[in-house]
């Protein structure tokens, strides 16, 4: 089978997240399975025109806004009679590719934006955003489409906006991140929250600093790794908490890392911290804890899948930092509680 993938970012893009690692591990695995596999993604700054990684290919048009247009043109001109299957990722906006391919098409969501806007985008486009997404996935839902979705969540948020249970099917999210034959894992002499993933505003990693803050009260010798890039105001803002900080000292900004470094963060820390808006499901809550780390995580789409409260870490009842702070320091604080 022929499969025209259409999504805004691919694995090498500079924004790129959990999202795209996910694709392109599903596409890698349709290619070993004799599909033929084709991207077509926003081009960014440095990157080729095409590229060829893991068996499929990746086509690269327009920009982070013209990308939708461009890909519609590209198809015409190039793709109209290639594909059997073409997948319409909606990653905050759809390609709207059932208006144009002949071919069969599928929607595929890793989560809606929803609030997500108004963190993301700036006025006044994240008004008009959040207003214009319950329309165009009203009209996404019409003709009843077979729907991917990445979580319960997800498809509970889809249901909303007048899509068929029954043409929803949920996925499961994997990880390449091998399990630990053991969790007798050396963890750091000293207990250390880790935040890991791009500092963005949907994030809200300064809530993670506000909570070491608190948590340092009770657990003084607690230490905090921020582990993700920093670019933008955003990134810039919390660089600026982190320096202001009385307990500076004790957290270590490293910017990206690679992922030899990630596994160690993973393995060694003792728990991971998530505070996101909205997620698909929270990639890496589950690669955390294959390496032996739990995570306290806020009640939100995607994190309330990946963590199960009480189990494999904790849920904390209310999104902010002094809650956040309870949740770590239970976890922190209270060995059996941990183990």
């Amino acid at each position: 089978m022929k499969i025209l993938w259409l999504t805004w970012k691919d694995r090498s893009h500079p924004e790129a997240g959990g999202a795209e690692e996910v694709n392109e591990a599903l596409a890698k695995r349709l290619a070993l399975n004799g599909h033929e596999v084709l991207f077509l993604v926003g081009a960014y700054p440095g990157g080729s025109k095409t590229e060829e990684r893991d068996g499929f290919a990746i086509v690269r048009v327009g920009g982070r806004y013209t990308v939708f247009l461009a890909a519609y043109r590209y198809y015409k001109k190039h793709l109209s009679e290639w594909p059997d299957l073409v997948v319409d990722e909606v990653n905050t906006v759809p390609f709207f590719a059932k208006l144009y391919v002949k071919q069969k098409n599928i929607l595929f969501f890793h989560q809606l934006a929803r609030e997500i806007w108004f963190y993301q985008m700036f006025l006044p486009l994240s008004v008009v955003g959040y207003l214009l997404e319950p329309l165009y996935l009203r009209l996404l839902a019409l003709g009843r489409p077979q729907v991917v979705a990445m979580s319960e969540s997800t498809k509970t948020d889809l249901l909303r906006h007048g899509f068929d249970p029954a043409h929803v099917a949920v996925i499961s999210e994997g990880i390449e991140l091998g399990a630990l034959p053991s969790l007798n894992v050396q963890k750091y002499e000293a207990p250390t929250v880790l935040a890991f993933g791009a500092v963005r505003p949907m994030k809200r990693t300064a809530h993670i600093v506000e909570a070491f803050e608190i948590v340092k009260a009770r657990v003084p010798d607690a230490k905090l790794i921020i582990a993700g890039s920093t670019d933008g105001p955003y990134g810039a803002r919390v660089l600026k908490l982190v320096a202001r900080s009385p307990f500076a000292a004790d957290i270590t900004c490293l910017g990206k890392v690679d992922q030899a470094k990630k596994i160690e963060l993973m393995q060694k820390a003792h728990v991971l911290a998530v505070t996101s808006v909205k997620e698909g499901w929270g990639l890496v809550v589950t690669e955390a804890a294959s390496q032996g780390t739990p995570a306290v995580v806020y009640n939100a789409d995607g994190l309330r899948d990946s963590v199960q409260d009480e189990d494999t870490g904790i849920m904390v009842k209310t999104n902010t930092p002094v809650a956040l702070a309870a949740g770590l320091e239970e976890l922190l604080m209270e060995k059996d509680t941990y183990e």
